[in-house]
Formats: structure tokens, sequence, C-alpha cells
């Protein structure tokens, strides 16, 4: 079920052992779609991607029921002879690292692109929505084989080089597991100023990066991007078929019976529950990203349902 060469397709990711133009133009043609579709909205407000308001005061708005009274503004209040709230907006000087799992199972994808493109995407997109002012981003990526750090800088010049690198970054050998925890750790040691960690993964298997994840928690906000294929959540009725686990290289052979499918999906099912559970107890923002959804309007709307629900407006799920 795996899709074919990644860098001719429209939405495919790149190869690093194709060529350099095509690499280039498909990062590019990345680029452009989350500008095109996130500029004017969120660009410079990165308060959207964090899981509370930040430190710095903006403006002072009437009080509603709910809001917090930590937040109330006594001068205004005074001055106005009715409650009012200090909203605040997102620190100016943000530092945000991006851990990225590139283990070989997200090579893998159904519908209009793979998961390993889904991953860059997301990462581009953290990188727009956290970007301009003296913000900074860095990433480390692993593949289960390597880890690679890249330290935080400002500027467009060094996410775009962040983003190439992530991309040309060799798939491990086959029966190399990922390793997300591996990765984690390296955040803790040293410890970073406290910022934003935007964690970009499929999350498969059992959920041993959690003890880490929640140790990253008391020092920094915490964003959890789960990149998913439809068919990870259930099997279509295709009769035998041939399934592989990518990073083990073992493959079973089987017959998509009704039964077979209920309880793959029964178990897939569970699995994002177990998943869902652990990040909620890391205090994680969670948001999930398809194969086959319009990935830009997933972000858009978290996005847009977080600082809604910062600023008394709503809530998110």
């Amino acid at each position: 079920m795996t899709t074919g060469d990644p860098t001719t397709g429209p939405g495919g990711s790149p190869d690093p052992d194709g060529d350099t133009g095509r690499l280039e133009a498909s990062l590019r043609s990345l680029e452009l779609t989350v500008r095109r579709r996130l500029d004017g909205l969120l660009q410079g407000n990165h308060i959207g991607l964090l899981p509370g308001p930040g430190s710095e005061p903006g403006e002072a708005r009437a009080y509603q029921p709910g809001d917090d009274v930590r937040r109330m503004d006594w001068s205004v209040t005074a001055r106005t002879t009715s409650p009012h709230v200090r909203e605040t907006v997102a620190d100016r000087e943000l530092e945000t690292w991006a851990v990225v799992d590139l283990s070989r199972s997200l090579d893998f994808g159904t519908a209009h692109t793979d998961k390993r493109h889904l991953a860059l995407a997301g990462l581009t997109a953290v990188a727009q929505l956290t970007g301009g002012g003296g913000n900074r981003i860095g990433a480390v990526v692993t593949n289960g084989a390597e880890t690679l750090r890249l330290p935080a800088r400002g500027g467009l010049a060094h996410a775009r080089g962040m983003v190439r690198r992530v991309a040309t970054l060799r798939p491990a050998p086959e029966g190399v597991r990922g390793d997300l925890t591996a990765a984690l750790d390296q955040l803790r040691r040293p410890p970073r100023r406290r910022g934003l960690v935007a964690v970009i993964s499929d999350f498969l298997g059992e959920p041993a990066w959690e003890r880490s994840l929640r140790a990253l928690s008391g020092r920094h906000d915490l964003l959890a991007i789960e990149v998913l294929d439809p068919r990870e959540l259930e099997l279509p009725d295709v009769g035998t078929v041939v399934l592989a686990d990518p990073e083990t290289g073992r493959q079973r052979e089987v017959d998509t019976t009704p039964l077979l499918r209920r309880e793959f999906a029964a178990a897939a099912s569970a699995h994002r529950d177990r998943v869902a559970d652990a990040l909620r107890r890391c205090g994680a923002a969670h948001l999930t990203l398809r194969t086959d959804r319009d990935w830009v309007a997933d972000i858009v709307r978290f996005a847009v349902a977080r600082k809604q629900a910062w600023s008394g407006g709503g809530r998110t799920a």
C-alpha cells in the first residue's frame, strides 16, 4: 500500500535521491501553499498555536462570564464602572522547537499524499505561524537510525533551510524502528528556554514517549501534530492483501473478511484513544492531519478555535 515516486505527483514528498531542482520546486510549492492559505489570518500571531495566553498585556475588553478573574483590569474597571479584563498576546520573542519523527512508517500514503509529506507540511506551517520578529525555530529530527539537531535561529532563510534539511534526511534501513523518546530527550539536556515544542509524528506503537514528553511540559507549551492515513484506521474490502510493517520489514498475507476489518478498525480506534489519552496527560494540544483531508484547512480551524477559546470566544474540542 505504499505510494509511487513521490517527486512526480502533486503532493508527494521530496525524494532525497531525486533531482535537486524537483526537490526545491516541491518545497517552494509547499511553502507557497502554506503562505497563501495562512497569511492575513494567523501570520505573526502565534498565540493560535499555544495552549494558553502569553505574558504581554494587550487590550482591555468587557468581562464575560467564565473569564479568568486573574486577568481583571482594575484600573479600567474603576474608570468605566463596569468589569473589564486585560487580554494577553503571545510573547514577542518565541523559541520553538519541532521534534519531527521520520521513521519508515511515515513513508506511507494511500490518498492525496503520504505521511512524510504531511509531516513536512506540519513543520512548514509551524515555522510560518511562529515566524516573524525575533522568534526562533529549531528542530530535532529522527528516523530511528540517526538524530539530527538543527539549532534554533530566526529569519525566513533559516526556516527554509531547516525544512530543506529535514526533507533530505534519508530513510532508515529496513528493520530500524523509530525512537521518538530519544529525540524528545535531546530537548531536556541541556534545558532550553521556555517556549513551544511541536511534536510531529504518526505516534504508532506503544506510547513509550509519554514520560519524556510530560517532562518537557513543565517548561514548555506542547503541541502534538499526529499524521495519519485512512488505511491505518480501517482496511478496504479488497480480498487477499499483504500487510507490511515498514519498520521491521515483516509481512503477512491476510484475507480482508468482514470480521478482520471490524477487528482491525476496533484495534486502530483503541490505539488512537490511547495516544490521545497520553497526550492529554502530558498537557499537549492535539492536532490531527490526515492524508485524505485538506490539511491546511484543518490547521486553520485548529488555530482559530484555540485563539477564540483563549480570548473568551469559545472552547476547543
